[in-house]
């Protein structure tokens, strides 16, 4: 997406801005593989897979790492991923303008959501993606 000004952008869509390329894990593996998986990917955040069609999609990120094992002194090679993801998702619509979902972040206290259209995840938006669309 070509950067706009801002009161453009605020107008744009998160499916406009996301990244499309995902990074999942299940929630069984390791913190230790998790962590792995970020630096070979080079993202701050891994989707964790449902268990099956009833299930919720769950997060992990670099924060949860930080917090809930670097801070404690916990080890990652035996802590589980299940363990620090959160669980349920907020997520966004495609259609959903950066003016809602930049007000959703800000007031769920997230910076980042998987873009579901439905049926299906297909991206993922984050604070930077909208922050990155503003042109100066």
């Amino acid at each position: 997406m070509a950067k706009k000004a801002l009161r453009d952008v605020r107008f744009a869509t998160a499916g406009a801005v996301m990244k499309k390329t995902i990074v999942s894990i299940d929630g069984k593996e390791t913190v230790a593989a998790a962590i792995k998986l970020m630096r070979d990917k080079k993202v701050s955040s891994l989707l964790v897979n449902r268990r099956g069609q009833e299930d919720a999609w769950g997060i992990v990120t670099r924060k949860d790492v930080v917090n809930k094992i670097v801070d404690p002194g916990k080890s990652p090679k035996e802590v589980k991923v299940f363990e620090i993801m959160t669980k349920p998702l907020v997520m966004v619509s495609p259609g959903l303008t950066l003016k809602y979902c930049a007000r959703m972040f800000h007031n769920a206290g997230i910076r980042r959501a998987p873009v579901f259209d439905g049926k299906e995840i297909i991206g993922i938006l984050s604070n930077t993606d909208i922050f990155n669309a503003i042109d100066v």
